[in-house]
């Protein structure tokens, strides 16, 4: 049985849908739904069925993905071995929000390291559900998760449910980044509703457990935005930005290097539920690690960084 159609169920079931996974696992979807029926036939039984609320495990179903993500986390424990033989290599995989000061942290630490020996480092950008599902499936040792303050519960439960750790690492509100060249950017306050006739950089890929699209509209933060761009990678932004001088970003603060180089402002601005909150996750009883604990003490000097800086 090919182990790899596991990671490809994994994937289905964190989704709910065939498509998403795809995109996620970046292949075409006509070869995934083959691959799962292929899988499905080996098993004897179906892995999903489709509903009201997209792709869904059957009760067998369920049974197997549990044995799945034990499967997956063991095959990972196993890579480690080897690579690990030496006690040479330096080694750290994490998963986390497009966040710019986070980004920066990273990077600190990965600068930091000695460059004599072995370094096997592994960081994925993606969203809140993608960094638990790979904490889960042992593709990430830590993750770092960002949400509104609003769907914290929805998270709690969530993180309680599949069993992870977590740790505060900051609440803050989201500024706004505009270009030097922006028609707001002279502006002493800025109000959400001066945003409405401008363009939206925003990520796309917002998800939040238990909730689907439909629902989490309800959660409305009062914006009504004409144009929107959306994005699945952070390093574009930047450039759209610097670019095109009439879009703007809701962003947790970014470092003044970022700024500069792109010649980019960030301001406060009065809005509706624009409180958020990034936490480190990581499975239950993970023994952290030296490596892990220079990651994390760069992440919080690069927090610091900004977090202590007056905003117009």
């Amino acid at each position: 049985m090919n182990t790899l159609f596991f990671k490809y169920a994994i994937e289905v079931e964190q989704t709910r849908s065939i498509t998403k996974a795809a995109e996620n696992l970046y292949m075409a979807q006509p070869n995934l739904s083959k691959a799962i029926r292929e899988l499905e036939e080996t098993l004897g039984f179906p892995i999903f069925v489709r509903s009201s609320k997209g792709v869904i495990p059957t009760d067998q179903g369920r049974e197997f993905l549990k044995y799945a993500h034990s499967i997956m986390l063991e095959l990972d424990k196993m890579s480690k071995i080897s690579e690990m033989s030496d006690g040479a290599v330096q080694s750290f995989r994490i998963s986390i929000p497009r966040g710019s000061y986070i980004a920066h942290g990273f990077t600190e630490f990965a600068a930091q390291l000695d460059p004599g020996k072995r370094v096997m480092l592994n960081v994925v950008e993606t969203n809140s559900m993608q960094t638990i599902q790979h904490v889960l499936d042992g593709q990430s040792d830590l993750g770092i998760i960002r949400y509104q303050v609003a769907f914290e519960p929805y998270f709690m439960d969530y993180l309680r449910e599949k069993q992870l750790a977590f740790e505060p690492i900051w609440e803050f509100a989201y500024l706004l980044l505009l270009s030097k060249e922006h028609p707001l950017a002279d502006r002493s306050q800025i109000s959400a509703e001066d945003l409405e006739h401008y363009t939206e950089i925003v990520h796309g890929d917002l998800q939040v457990p238990y909730l689907t699209e439909a629902h989490r509209s309800g959660y409305g933060d009062g914006r009504n935005i004409h144009s929107k761009i959306y994005l699945y990678e952070r390093a574009n932004q930047f450039e759209l930005l610097n670019r095109i001088p009439s879009t703007f970003m809701w962003v947790s603060p970014v470092p003044d290097t970022l700024l500069n180089r792109y010649d980019l402002i960030q301001r406060a601005c009065r809005a509706e539920r624009n409180l958020h909150k990034d936490l480190l996750i990581y499975p239950q009883g993970y023994q952290f690690r030296p490596i892990d604990r220079q990651f994390i003490d760069q992440l919080f000097a690069a927090k610091n960084e900004v977090a202590f800086k007056t905003y117009d």
